[in-house]
């Protein structure tokens, strides 16, 4: 007969992993909730209301493994910021009743949780709704869904073997006796090297495309405010506005100009384009002075701050590998959690950490969708093809399972990697994590130095009115007593 004190502790035990289990549940449904409102968002939904039935139901489920694979992503995003705040309320309320939930079971839990679906997303949901949506059935098969799903598990079978052959021939020539080791055991040695070439491309793609949104963040930012009246005078460009929009509205409604005949398509687009800049111009005038003058400027300060944090974070990060083994990034398997505080600055500093974290993977999206190499990916509203989110939701899934490697990596948190993510077998080399780090501070340096420049440079072009000077007028060749006669005049 079993002790009284096995059965309790065996009892607790089982009450602490079905709490888990209900709380893991209750958060993926919710990001389930919110994946599946963007996607709804951003869909074409004549795709999903059309008389085939069949090519309906293959869509339907294709957006299902979109829309778990965006909550998978979402939930990538918070590994970091979660626990980096669970700790923190550990540490403020060490004894309380309410607080037991939160333990570093649960948060290992999460982290394995996250990085198993992501990389079930990503080798295998992703390519089957792909497939799924491209595929016909075999020729000569009854026509059907299920033809349809045998093709496309025929053809991902073939992928995975090609894409786990090409692996194991870069392991070979990397290492020979890691390769043969692979063949005999595949979780422990063929896997986790698979999952450093794709965490090691998320991150690499993250260098990339970080220092470019943090320089975009600026102009995204203002685009969404209403900007102060520089030397500007706002009533004219107003009536200049509304004039131009007048007579293109009487050339569209006569169909043709006074001399010429001219493109429908073009004026259009050009009418549209001027009615913009007319509502545009009415908010900025709508606007408060406060909102106008005080609003824009603390955001650009802001913002500046953020980027400039990140910079110098980086830089002490840089030295302190020089002289610190401890800042190596690194895995952890048992999180004590609520022993001490991940940041020198004690709540304050994890508070920072999280905002840096989060700030990071928006700059990292803006980027990824400002870069000329993926634009043609950027989601439109009502208007964004099965294909095109798809093509989203992998993009998204990489860059946001790389966040927690980034972001140990940059030293942005010393909180170190839970579970599978600190077995990445590039982690412990010291030239690859210094060599990053001088890439990202130099990068984000450069960018952000061109960005500010050239803003400057416009708002003064602007402001001066020199925009509106004919092209064939240099402006290198104006002298400056008749820029500064235009800048005074338009301030009386």
């Amino acid at each position: 007969m079993e002790a009284p004190e096995d059965v309790s502790v065996r009892e607790q035990l089982f009450h602490d992993r079905v709490r888990e289990t209900i709380i893991c549940v209750l958060l993926f449904i919710c990001l389930y909730i919110v994946s599946y409102l963007v996607i709804t968002h951003y869909k074409r939904n004549a795709e999903f209301t059309i008389d085939n039935s069949e090519d309906e139901t293959v869509n339907k489920i294709a957006l299902c493994l979109c829309t778990f694979t965006l909550s998978v992503s979402m939930g990538a995003v918070l590994l970091l910021p979660l626990s980096i705040l669970s700790n923190e309320v550990l540490l403020s309320f060490p004894q309380s009743y309410y607080m037991q939930w939160l333990n570093g079971s649960l948060i290992h839990g999460l982290w394995n949780i996250v990085f198993l679906f992501s990389n079930l997303s990503l080798v295998f949901l992703l390519p089957f709704a792909y497939f799924f949506t491209e595929s016909e059935g075999f020729a000569g098969s009854k026509k059907g869904v299920m033809a349809r799903l045998y093709e496309t598990a025929v053809v991902l079978f073939l992928l995975t073997l090609l894409v786990l052959g090409m692996v194991w021939v870069a392991s070979a020539i990397l290492d020979d006796n890691m390769a043969r080791q692979s063949l005999y055991d595949l979780w422990e040695y063929y896997l986790p090297y698979l999952y450093s070439c794709i965490s090691l491309f998320g991150v690499l793609l993250l260098l990339l495309c970080t220092p470019l949104g943090l320089s975009r963040m600026f102009s995204v930012t203002g685009s969404l405010l209403v900007k102060p009246r520089l030397l500007e005078d706002l009533d004219e460009t107003m009536s200049c506005a509304g004039f131009e929009e007048a007579s293109l509205s009487r050339k569209l409604t006569s169909g043709t100009s006074l001399w010429i005949n001219v493109n429908a398509e073009v004026l259009r687009n050009r009418f549209l384009n001027i009615q913009a800049r007319r509502i545009a111009l009415e908010i900025r005038k709508r606007a408060s002075p406060w909102q106008r003058n005080l609003g824009y400027p603390l955001a650009m300060l802001l913002l500046l701050a953020v980027t400039v944090v990140c910079v110098l974070i980086v830089c002490y990060h840089v030295v302190e590998l020089l002289f610190d083994d401890t800042a190596m990034p690194r895995g952890m398997e048992d999180p004590l959690l609520g022993a001490a505080s991940f940041s020198m600055f004690g709540s304050l500093g994890a508070a920072v950490q999280v905002i840096l974290i989060l700030y990071l993977m928006v700059s990292s999206v803006v980027g990824f969708y400002s870069s000329p190499l993926f634009t043609g990916l950027r989601p439109r509203a009502q208007d964004t093809t099965l294909t095109q989110i798809i093509g989203n939701c992998v993009s998204l899934l990489v860059l946001s399972s790389a966040l927690p490697v980034f972001s140990r990596t940059l030293g942005i948190t010393r909180f170190d990697l839970l579970g599978d993510f600190g077995r990445y077998n590039w982690l412990g080399n010291f030239h690859i994590v210094f060599l990053y780090n001088i890439l990202f501070a130099g990068l984000t340096s450069a960018c952000l130095i061109n960005t500010l420049t050239w803003t400057v440079q416009r708002e003064l072009i602007r402001a001066f009115g020199l925009h509106k000077l004919p092209s064939t007028v240099s402006r290198s060749t104006i002298p400056l007593r008749l820029l500064l006669a235009n800048g005074l005049s338009k301030i009386q």
